[in-house]
């Protein structure tokens, strides 16, 4: 067995803005009441994201663009690699799509990270997901279900750390031997009565696990 993982969502955690909000604010602000009805509960979070990133409708060279400009947590970068030279893996496990994850990792020179998430590709000027209801992590709602992933990373690793910002990652923190919260995700562990430690950024996350020797 592998010592340990480390385990992120992306959007609002690694990044500073959600890539559907991006979206909405540039090519789809009319997405705003379909924003409201997937809040209020009456659309799934998959159907809120396949609408949203398929009312772009611009070229790829301009999405890709976009995707580019989007703003990480400065430190994520040098955390990874400072996760993988003490003998952890690093994953991202995100509920948006591998799509434009993979350009923004790659922007920053983040290498050797496997990505959990829903497939999606460019065509037709938008972007596409490829949900298979059959994967083994399929979830109805998300589309991808974190908890299943970060159940199965356990049977290989002595210890998953994860870390998480909103709603999604409430449901796979109730699996990981610990848990960092960002922002809202607070709340809802507390609500939850689920064990985690509040943390802003990932230099905070650093900090610990460098005292819980982790990062020694």
């Amino acid at each position: 067995m592998k010592k340990w993982a480390f385990v992120s969502d992306f959007d609002g955690t690694i990044s500073k803005k959600d890539f559907y909000q991006l979206v909405m604010e540039k090519y789809f602000p009319e997405g705003q009441k379909l924003f409201k009805q997937w809040k209020d509960g009456f659309i799934k979070d998959i159907e809120f994201l396949a609408k949203v990133f398929s009312s772009i409708n611009q070229d790829e060279e301009q999405i890709i663009e976009e995707i580019l400009s989007i703003e990480i947590d400065e430190y994520v970068p040098t955390f990874i690699r400072e996760v993988q030279r003490h003998g952890g893996n690093f994953y991202v496990l995100s509920a948006g799509t591998d799509y434009y994850i993979k350009h923004i990792l790659r922007k920053h020179d983040v290498e050797n990270v496997v990505i959990f998430s829903n497939e999606g590709e460019f065509r037709e000027k938008n972007v596409f997901m490829n949900i298979d209801q059959n994967d083994w992590k399929y979830s109805e709602r998300y589309g991808i279900d974190k908890s299943k992933v970060i159940q199965k990373l356990k049977g290989k690793y002595e210890t998953v750390h994860f870390i998480g910002d909103s709603e999604p990652d409430s449901h796979p923190a109730a699996f990981a031997d610990l848990t960092f919260a960002i922002g809202p995700l607070q709340r809802l562990l507390k609500e939850k009565g689920i064990s985690f430690v509040p943390v802003q950024d990932f230099s905070e996350v650093a900090s610990f696990l460098q005292k819980e020797g982790f990062l020694e």
